[in-house]
Parts: structure tokens; sequence; C-alpha cells
């Protein structure tokens, strides 16, 4: 069997969320064939009970191996497919969502395409994204200035198709001979930063990733739940991720740089920041499923 799209989910304790997700597929798919796959990655709440009363996915059960692992395993027990549709299990799409993202998939060099998104509240989810350096280090997007924010938050900037660095992995479909030439997902991220070097990786091949407002979806955000630890995870990951793309001179940098803004987000009241600063200094707080316990800096 051949679909036009095959959708992929992973769940972690998504019993809240993952029946609006599903229910919300066949209107997006309009007149496109698809397929829908869920891997769940060991859940213990009602997701799997949830799942297997269902009889519109396939359910791929799965020991907690990371995100990224959990999609490259959705991926390969998919049909093949002219694209790969991302999916978070808190999100979920419009009607004919997905005709209209394949519609962009097919412009020359497309090889990601990211969807309008909005929060549950209806207002704009700022998802698209300017590639990390070390002007952007500090989390400085309230400034506006795109040489030191990585998130774009002017509304403009979401009116009209264009090009991304990459966009938030809540909704993305992405050109199946893209991501199986990539090698699928990094899995050694485990939890974040994964569709940043998805996307990145993709323009270092001459694939670009496009932002298109004429599909939408809804993403409320935390679905899985969000701690300490999964706050360190993004910091590292951050770090690694920019360390593997400029080498180790700047990765120092930008690893000594992170110290600094966590220290100071820190002292300024932000629990989570005490959490960081001790995984940055002591490897061996970090997180085992990272494997970057016996190195000073993450690569």
């Amino acid at each position: 069997m051949h679909v036009d799209v095959a959708a992929v989910v992973v769940t972690y304790n998504s019993e809240e969320h993952v029946a609006t997700l599903l229910d919300s597929i066949p209107a997006a798919l309009g007149d496109a064939s698809g397929s829908v796959v869920v891997v769940d990655n060991g859940s213990t709440d009602r997701t799997l009970e949830i799942l297997d009363a269902r009889d519109d996915c396939v359910v791929v059960r799965s020991t907690n191996d990371g995100y990224a692992a959990g999609m490259n395993r959705a991926f390969a027990a998919s049909p093949p497919s002219r694209a790969l549709l991302i999916l978070n299990p808190d999100s979920a799409l419009d009607p004919d969502a997905v005709p209209r993202m394949l519609a962009v998939l097919d412009e020359p060099g497309v090889a990601i395409v990211a969807p309008r998104v909005r929060e549950a509240d209806g207002s704009l989810s700022p998802t698209l994204r300017r590639a990390p350096t070390l002007g952007r280090v500090g989390g400085l997007s309230f400034t506006g200035w795109a040489r030191f924010a990585e998130r774009v938050e002017d509304p403009s900037e979401y009116v009209n198709a264009h090009d991304v660095d990459w966009a938030v992995g809540a909704i993305l479909l992405v050109d199946s001979e893209c991501y199986r030439a990539l090698g699928g997902m990094d899995e050694s991220y485990f939890l974040y930063s994964e569709e940043t070097d998805l996307s990145l990786r993709a323009k270092d091949a001459g694939w670009s990733t496009r932002y298109t407002p004429d599909a939408g979806a809804m993403h409320i955000g935390g679905g899985s739940g969000e701690s300490s630890t999964t706050h360190v995870m993004k910091i590292l990951n951050r770090i690694r991720i920019y360390r593997r793309r400029t080498g180790p001179v700047r990765g120092w940098l930008y690893y000594s740089s992170s110290i600094l803004v966590e220290l100071r987000r820190a002292v300024l009241g932000r629990r989570r920041s005490w959490a960081a600063v001790r995984a940055l200094v002591r490897p061996s707080t970090r997180p085992a499923v990272l494997g970057l316990s016996d190195r000073l800096v993450p690569r």
C-alpha cells in the first residue's frame, strides 16, 4: 500500500489529548490518502487503553528511548508515502490542512512544511525559529532584533509564506525521501532539538523548510509535562547542536554563555535554571539518557 501522507505520533502519558488529535486527522486529510501510526513510549496512564479502543491507527508499543527514536519507529512502521506528517499528541489539525501543506511541499526545493499554529485560546503560536548563534544564546526574543532572537515573535512574519531556518516540531510535513536520506531524526538528542537538527541538516543538503499560513493547526503545548529535567535537556541539547555545527571553540563560548544566562535566570527566581546550572557545571548530574555525564561541554 502506498499513501499520500503517513501521519506519525509519539505518545507518553497523553491520555488528555491524543483522542482529539486522532479525531481531527480524517477531515485534515481531505482528499489525500493517509495512514496513522502511534508509537507509545511506555505510558503509565490511560493512553494505551484509549488507543487500543480505536480502529483508525496502528499502535506500536515501545520502551522510552526518546522522542526521536519513537518517530523513527513510527516511520519504519508506516506504509510507503509521499510525505511524513509529524504530530505531537497535544495538537489538532484544521480541515484540509494536509492537502494545503502538500501543495507547498510540491514547490521546488521544499522538504519540510510548517503550518500556521494557534494556541488553545486561538491566539497565534510563534512557532518559527532562527538558527542558533552566539548572539541568540540569551533568549532575548523580546527585543525583536533578529541578531539576538531565535524565536520569531513579529506577527507580520506569519502573514505570508516564506522559508525559515526551522520551526517547532509539533506539526510538520516532511518529504519522505528527505527524511530517509537524512537518516531520520537524530536519536542522541532524546528529547528537544531533534526538529532543529532535522531542518538544519536538510538545509545543509539543499532542502528548505517553508512556513505556510494557508494550513492551520492548534497546539496546546506542554502536553507531556514540563519539569526541571526537561528544561535541563533543552539547554544541554541547544549547546550540543551548536557545538556540532560550529566546532569546539565556538561550542565552548556557547557553553560558557549558557552558564551565565541560566545563572542570571536562577538569581532572578527561575528555579528550573538552578538545575540547569548544576547540570552545566557538574556533568554527573545530567540526565543519563543524554549520554553526557562524562564530558564537560556537550558534543
